[in-house]
This record gives structure tokens, C-alpha cells and sequence, in this order.
């Protein structure tokens, strides 16, 4: 008989216990401890997580596969992948559970960063300038979410971005025979987030960040669609949409604030456009996650 693998939002409490906003923390031993050292096979629905280990030794297990644990090194699962580990007592770092809709990128995404996510994968820091780099940063990620200081997100959002993309450029295998114009286009993938992230709110059209990129409206959509399967349309849609989700679940604003916040004009247009992507009127949508979470 297959054996089901549980589902937690943290190893060891029943989905519905929330983590802390979209980012929760803590040592690797302060729950491992509690387990023996053993962390049973399990999955996470809809988050993300990142395990730095600096000190001690173990197994990692990514559902049949067990490989062997030898710091310094970063785990990093995607949502829904069966997973469970064995540690030293000695054990010494941190882990990380990130909201998978907060990534820079989403997980199965077709940029080079958007296929790494995909996958759960053990990756050793060398000896190296970014290694001792993506250590540090882990470090200060760890630290940041623990004070609890002002102001913290953005700081937060650049740690993790750093932290993730410095440790998919460290995982990958020398590049051969690279296509040209796949680089071109991870490059302009690239450029297009970045001024996405600065003008999602301002609600810009397609053709806005086609003449900021230096292409046709039709050129970026042929961009875009094949590094993320999506137009440039929808893309942005999503990105509203998230930004809404993460409001309308983790703040206590009124869907007319939140409708604000995000750049609509008014309520009744963002309601709209909520219903017709999701489904579901905000207030709905808001009052059946918060009872998955327990809020």
C-alpha cells in the first residue's frame, strides 16, 4: 500500500497553522530537536523553502532519493515535493519558508531561475566569492526576520531575490554551446521584471514596457510567452493578483483600501477584475483562505 505523505505548513502542525506573514524562520535544531532529528517525509501546499547549513551532517530525502548532507550548503524544496531529513546533533543553520506566490519568480516559470525553483536541489557553497556570499546573506535574512525591526520588507524581498538567484548561478553546470538567443531573451526577461516591479502599481499596458525594452508589442509577447508560457497581458495580471492575494489574506485593510493600494480607481473595478481571474469576489476569496489558515 502507498503511504501518504502529509501536508504541513510546518513540519509537524496541520495546515491551517500560519507562518509568519510571507516569510517565517527559524534554526534548523529548534524543530528537529523536537522530532529525534528525524523529519518525516512530508510536503508544503504553497510554500517555498530554503534550509542553509552551516555546521554538522545528515541525509537529505527528496521523495525516493537520499543524498548525503555536507556543509556548507543550501536546500531548496518547491511547493508539493515530498521531502523529510535526517540530522547530526550538531546540526547548526536555518530554514526558510517563503509564500511560492512572493518568489522573484514562479516555480516551473521557463527562465533558467523559474526551472531551478522547480525542482528540489542540494547545492554545496564552494569555496568561493558568491558561496561566502549567499552564507552571509542567509545570515542576514535570518537576522533581519528576527528583529523584527521598521521597514524590513524590502530588505527582506532583496535578501531572498540575491540569495536565490546567486545559488541557482552556483548550482549550474558549466555552460556548452549556449543559444544566443535564449540568453538574449532571459536578459530581456530580466529587464521586463525589473520594470515590472517598479511600475506594476501604475497599471502601464503592454506596449509601455515594449518601447521601454526597445520592441514591438508583439516582439515582448513573443518574449514572454516563451520563457513563461504566459502574454505579457497575463503576466501582469498575475503580479496584481498576488500582490491583491497577499493583501487581502495578511492585512486587515477593506478590499476599498486594498483596491488602493494596488492602483485601481475605485472598489468596483478591482472586484471585477479579481472576479474575472479568480473566480470569486475578493471578500469571498478572503474569508475562505483565512479559514484554510486559521486567521
Amino acid at each position: 500500500m502507498r503511504r501518504t505523505v502529509p501536508t504541513y505548513e510546518l513540519y509537524g502542525e496541520e495546515s491551517g497553522e500560519r507562518p509568519d506573514f510571507w516569510l517565517h524562520c527559524e534554526t534548523i535544531a529548534s524543530r528537529s530537536r523536537l522530532h529525534h532529528w528525524e523529519i518525516g517525509l512530508h510536503r508544503h501546499e504553497s510554500f517555498f523553502q530554503i534550509l542553509y547549513i552551516a555546521e554538522g551532517a545528515g541525509d537529505a530525502i527528496f521523495g525516493e532519493t537520499l543524498q548525503a548532507i555536507s556543509p556548507p550548503v543550501v536546500i531548496t524544496i518547491p511547493p508539493t515535493v515530498s521531502h523529510g531529513f535526517r540530522f547530526s546533533r550538531d546540526i547548526d543553520g536555518f530554514v526558510f519558508t517563503v509564500l511560492a506566490s512572493h518568489l522573484p519568480v514562479a516555480p516551473g516559470d521557463r527562465s533558467r531561475l523559474g526551472t531551478w525553483l522547480s525542482t528540489a536541489c542540494l547545492t554545496p557553497l564552494a569555496e568561493s566569492e558568491d558561496g561566502r556570499y549567499i552564507a552571509e546573506t542567509l545570515q542576514r535574512l535570518a537576522g533581519e526576520w528576527a528583529a523584527r525591526r521598521s521597514h524590513r520588507t524590502g530588505l527582506l524581498d532583496a535578501y531572498l531575490s540575491t540569495v536565490l538567484t546567486l545559488t541557482a548561478r552556483q548550482a549550474e553546470a558549466p555552460q556548452t554551446d549556449e543559444s544566443a538567443v535564449e540568453s538574449e531573451n532571459e536578459r530581456r526577461m530580466e529587464r521586463f521584471n525589473a520594470l515590472l516591479r517598479q511600475h506594476c502599481l501604475t497599471h502601464q499596458p503592454a506596449a509601455f514596457y515594449a518601447r521601454e525594452l526597445g520592441l514591438s508589442p508583439t516582439h515582448l509577447n513573443r518574449v514572454v510567452r516563451a520563457m513563461t508560457g504566459q502574454s505579457v497581458h497575463e503576466v501582469i495580471a498575475q503580479r496584481l493578483l498576488n500582490a491583491a492575494r497577499r493583501e487581502l489574506v495578511f492585512t486587515r485593510a477593506s478590499v476599498q483600501e486594498i483596491s488602493f493600494r494596488l492602483g485601481f480607481s475605485d472598489a468596483a473595478y478591482f472586484s471585477r477584475f479579481f472576479v474575472r481571474h479568480v473566480g470569486t469576489t475578493p471578500r469571498t476569496w478572503r474569508t475562505a483562505e483565512r479559514e484554510k489558515l486559521g486567521v
